[in-house]
């Protein structure tokens, strides 16, 4: 089997599973965006899945990202996918990462945006970049300081602080499970968080959560974009040249 008929036939069952859990929730398919993570596997892996239908594709670390798209480019010229990064950001990323992403869905805390805002200011300048940086607010749903996130009770505050920034675009809230936690549970918290962010911030309507492992329980909570990675693309990866 070709590697393509590979993604293909698992693009076709993380659908099926995508599709079936939204019916449960009695929501409409289309109110689910389906994120392809990629990180350790080629560009050739990501270029198939946008031959495939994928529309977003979200990276780990900025270091394989960057180049990664750029190839993807080069492969496929005219390629309309979207970059998101949804793994842990140090402020020394930032100039690099406004490079590629379309979407940062890691956002933390005010110094992290306030780089953010840096760069898509200096790319904007270069010439380098000509929109504005969409944002989430990555919370923590486990005060787990290696898994990085904003504490809930610091949302309202760092939301507040991002709208003020006018290089970033606020989309909404991202988080993961706890580990060894029920993830229900958790997407319940989020979904609530995300209710009162929206009520100051209406336009911040897009809650990421939901792996290979726990989409079913994240749409039913009400996730709008799922992050799925080793369901589509296997457990094992090689780095991107």
């Amino acid at each position: 089997m070709s590697r393509r008929d590979e993604l293909e036939a698992s693009l076709k069952a993380v659908e099926e599973r995508v599709a079936a859990a939204c019916r449960a929730a009695g929501r409409a398919r289309d109110e689910v965006k389906l994120i392809a993570v990629t990180k350790t596997f080629p560009a050739s892996d990501a270029a198939l899945l946008s031959d495939l239908g994928i529309e977003h594709v979200g990276e780990n670390r900025d270091q394989d990202a960057g180049p990664k798209a750029s190839e993807v480019t080069r492969m496929r010229p005219g390629s309309t996918l979207r970059w998101h990064m949804v793994g842990r950001l140090q402020r020394n990323k930032a100039r690099s990462v406004v490079r590629w992403a379309h979407e940062v869905q890691s956002l933390d805390s005010p110094r992290l945006a306030d780089a953010l805002a840096k760069a898509v200011r200096a790319a904007r300048d270069d010439g380098e970049r000509e929109d504005l940086l969409d944002v989430l607010i990555q919370v923590s749903l486990d005060e787990d300081p290696e898994r990085g996130g904003c504490p809930l009770d610091q949302l309202a505050a760092l939301a507040e602080h991002v709208t003020h920034m006018g290089e970033l675009r606020l989309r909404g809230i991202m988080a993961v499970a706890p580990l060894g936690a029920d993830p229900g549970e958790a997407f319940e918290r989020l979904a609530r968080a995300g209710e009162g962010l929206r009520k100051d911030h209406p336009n911040a309507t897009d809650v990421s959560a939901g792996m290979s492992h726990d989409l079913e329980q994240a749409i039913t909570h009400g996730s709008t974009c799922v992050r799925v990675g080793t369901a589509l693309l296997g457990g094992r990866g090689l780095a991107s040249p």
